[in-house]
């Protein structure tokens, strides 16, 4: 099993993650960005959309870490994903704001900071911390994002929401979102997403 992978993408964080948390050995491929090896005709042979995460496995070249999260749980680990049609509705709802609302807010404002660019980072930090408060809600007396034990949505959301004040986002205001987070911490095989000084965590 092999995962394509740059340390500092919150995506690839994630299937790391899981991989961890299930157990599952497996070989990182490094991708060059700044090379634009992504763009490479070897790796758009892999995925055509020229993103990372890719997990190969089996012969099979899975892109799209939410898409990686679902194989590897439908595969490895079927606790992590419900079948009981309210609760699989929850982690793929949850699955959504990970790949809309995160990626475009807390995701978004990381990736400025971490290319020091002069966008106006207002709109991003808004965004931010709409979908925070929608989780501390959500949190509200209980442990888990989508199910009364840990899913892949926990998993999806877990990156760019530790890593939010590196784009600027304050997670102090979000006391149950921040005991959600120790918790993931405290899984067995978890293993942490680099830390990069900039922004508020400068």
């Amino acid at each position: 099993m092999k995962l394509h992978h740059h340390p500092l993408s919150g995506h690839v964080h994630r299937v790391r993650l899981f991989l961890s948390l299930l157990g599952l050995e497996h070989e990182l491929v490094h991708v060059d960005l700044l090379r634009g090896e992504q763009k490479s005709p070897a790796f758009l042979a892999l995925n055509p959309f020229g993103q990372i995460p890719v997990l190969e496995d089996d012969g099979h070249a899975i892109p799209d870490s939410n898409a990686i999260l679902v194989y590897l749980a439908l595969r490895h680990g079927p606790q992590w994903l419900p079948r009981e049609p309210l609760a699989a509705a929850a982690v793929q709802r949850w699955l959504s704001v990970a790949a809309g609302e995160v990626a475009h807010g807390m995701a978004a404002a990381r990736i400025v900071q971490l290319q020091g660019r002069a966008d106006d980072m207002a709109p991003l930090v808004a965004r931010g911390h709409r979908i925070l408060g929608l989780m501390e809600a959500q949190l509200d007396a209980r442990d888990w994002i989508a199910f009364e034990a840990p899913t892949i949505a926990d998993v999806a959301l877990y990156s760019y929401t530790a890593r939010a004040p590196e784009g600027n986002i304050d997670l102090a205001p979000y006391a149950r979102v921040r005991a959600w987070l120790a918790r993931v911490e405290a899984l067995a095989g978890f293993v942490a997403f680099g830390r990069t000084p900039i922004g508020l965590a400068a």
